[in-house]
């Protein structure tokens, strides 16, 4: 018997025994170490998104393991592996899947939303999701792969390079993550937060912040870059007020990179779009090289993730880990699924 957290509908979850699922033939089983909670899974909780989550339900998504029993079929994974895993699974056939795009499919299921996630001791999902992770890297930073991914899946969307300046709206965990892989491929970059802790967690892992409440933002980016204006900008916070600044603050044939979801639809500046010929970017999810690259920047140092890690929380408290993240002053709060050791 193991222990998994069941998302019960109106912000509640309950922990109790179950059974693990033995792996069926091209499957694994993975003792989960530490599984993370995001802003997707506040969203659950919250019940905005019980149309996809039917309670009960085990979510999670973030995560780090080891594998415990490997199901017939599966080669190049051994029991006692460390890994991660990349909660997609696609049709296959779709037009999006079809064009190599598989992590945007018409159909795409998203493990730890539309099926049974990671915040349970025992966990069953297909070897094709497994990426290893480094024996030396500590599966507590193993956890922060899947969010560091997005952010690397959304700097390689943006095509930004050496040399050139990039500003992120929002230091919540993904903005954070943003401005060090920016780092990573030698722009400079800028991160705006209103709230002072976000700015002083940016600063102590070496990002440049501005309170935009305080500061002429679009004077300071274009003092810093000779009048030009940033070469990207990526819209993190999800507000009206950060899509309107992002336009004002990109160069001639800048590029915006939409990566906060907008509940509602916001007011472009198309005047400025077809004036200064800018860009706008999706992004969405990732791919398996963005996990691939992951790894490296975390268990390089690139992306410090121990330092992003405010909590750990037993499953048992997984309520009180969710208050913790809800009431602010965390970056990351991981949940002890139990196979830390």
């Amino acid at each position: 018997m193991t222990r998994a957290a069941h998302y019960m509908g109106d912000r509640t979850f309950v922990v109790n025994g179950v059974e693990p699922v033995p792996p069926g033939p091209g499957q694994v089983r993975i003792d989960v170490a530490y599984t993370g909670i995001c802003g997707t899974d506040l969203h659950v909780m919250h019940g905005a998104m019980d149309h996809r989550v039917h309670a009960p339900a085990v979510i999670g998504h973030e995560m780090s393991g080891r594998i415990a029993e490997l199901g017939a079929d599966v080669t190049g994974l051994a029991v006692g592996d460390p890994v991660t895993v990349i909660p997609l699974e696609w049709c296959g056939q779709c037009p999006a899947c079809l064009a190599g795009h598989t992590h945007i499919c018409h159909r795409l299921t998203f493990i730890g939303v539309d099926s049974a996630g990671s915040m349970q001791n025992s966990w069953t999902v297909a070897a094709g999701t497994v990426v290893p992770l480094p024996p030396d890297l500590p599966l507590r930073h193993g956890a922060l792969i899947e969010p560091t991914a997005v952010a690397v899946h959304d700097v390689r969307r943006s095509r930004l390079a050496a040399g050139e300046h990039a500003v992120v709206i929002g230091a919540g965990p993904v903005g954070l993550l943003i401005g060090k892989v920016a780092q990573s491929v030698g722009a400079s970059v800028t991160v705006l937060e209103l709230d002072p802790h976000r700015r002083a967690v940016a600063e102590e892992i070496g990002l440049s912040t501005l309170d935009p409440a305080a500061v002429d933002v679009a004077a300071h980016v274009r003092e810093h870059t000779g009048d030009a204006g940033a070469d990207v900008v990526f819209e993190v916070s999800g507000s009206g007020s950060g899509v309107r600044l992002a336009t004002d603050l990109l160069a001639v044939r800048g590029r915006l990179v939409v990566v906060a979801i907008h509940p509602v639809p916001r007011e472009v500046d198309l005047h400025r779009v077809f004036w200064r010929e800018l860009e706008v970017i999706g992004v969405r999810v990732y791919a398996h090289a963005d996990f691939e690259e992951a790894v490296r920047l975390v268990h390089g140092g690139q992306v410090p993730a121990g330092r992003l890690i405010s909590r750990v929380v037993p499953l048992d408290e997984v309520a009180a880990a969710f208050e913790a993240l809800e009431a602010g002053g965390s970056v990351k709060v991981l949940l002890d699924c139990g196979a830390a050791a």
